[in-house]
């Protein structure tokens, strides 16, 4: 009897693994090119959301930022100015960015994650205080919460990420303390490592541009260039941090969305995962692109 208990648990185990599946009920393999993240409360303690009664739920994220191989192949086009398969992708609006989640979705047979509306001004979008209404889209956008199409990452999940998750040493960058073993910035970024005071035309003349993804160590989660190589779009609108709270979504209404992450033509401390930034929805620049999320 107590040879076919254990062939019947031995069975048990063995069918959970085939179906993809812990005994805790996580997935053993997160879809391809994403990361399985176990949600809780911030354990990093140089984040914004750190003892303020914050948590979020498990999620996946990109291992890696989304790459010009990857846009071309589902926009049927490369918008960056620098040009490499293995590139991030840059020169992305974040409409562009919600355009690509849904396109690729529909692509691999996902439900969309966001209602895109073309025809209707988006009632959060606030004119600028210095630029009024130049910078407002003429579409809104809504999502869709239960779907399980690719999706931006909230301001919030992406903090968590980028901090280590339930991992977290509390590193200063995404999985260092040495801001030149994780990031690609404006000082290592180039021919030459720079020093001395950030110069645009320094930049131009020691020919810095964005790097082929993972090529700097990843984060305790196996993420690679949260901090530093192109600034990430969010989700949400620019805010006031939310507090005790699950999940949040950021501010109902603003007039720029939130990115992380920093870039190759910022300074470190723009690299940093507690390093809030923000612009115009339609913005774009040769250091601005993504990653992208999906529901557990």
């Amino acid at each position: 009897m107590r040879k076919q208990f254990i062939l019947a648990a031995a069975m048990m185990v063995a069918g959970f693994a085939a179906a993809g599946a812990t005994a805790q009920g996580v997935p053993a393999k997160a879809p391809d090119g994403l990361v399985f993240v176990k949600g809780g409360t911030f354990k990093n303690t140089k984040s914004n959301y750190y003892g303020k009664g914050v948590t979020v739920s498990d999620f996946y994220i990109g291992k890696y930022l989304v790459t010009e191989k990857e846009w071309a192949a589902v926009m049927g086009s490369n918008p960056s100015k620098f040009s490499g398969d293995n590139l991030p992708v840059e020169m992305v609006t974040w409409y562009d960015s919600i355009e690509y989640c849904n396109r690729r979705s529909i692509q691999e047979g996902l439900k969309p994650y966001y209602n895109i509306d073309k025809t209707t001004k988006d009632p959060n979008n606030l004119p600028d205080p210095h630029f009024g209404d130049l910078d407002k889209i003429k579409w809104a956008v809504t999502i869709n919460p239960k779907a399980n199409g690719y999706r931006l990452p909230t301001e919030a999940e992406w903090e968590y990420a980028a901090g280590g998750g339930q991992l977290s040493r509390s590193y200063t960058y995404s999985g260092s303390d040495d801001v030149d073993e994780v990031a690609w910035y404006w000082r290592n970024s180039g021919e030459m490592k720079l020093s001395g005071f950030w110069s645009w035309s320094i930049v131009q003349q020691n020919h810095d541009q964005p790097k082929p993804v993972g090529s700097k160590k990843p984060n305790e989660l196996g993420l690679y260039d949260m901090s530093g190589n192109v600034r990430e779009w969010c989700w949400d609108w620019d805010g006031d941090l939310q507090t005790n709270v699950s999940d949040p979504k950021g501010s109902p209404s603003g007039f720029r969305r939130i990115w992380r992450g920093g870039g190759w033509m910022g300074d470190a401390p723009f690299t940093e995962p507690s390093f809030r930034g923000s612009l115009a929805a339609n913005g774009k620049g040769p250091d601005q692109g993504f990653r992208l999320c999906r529901n557990k």
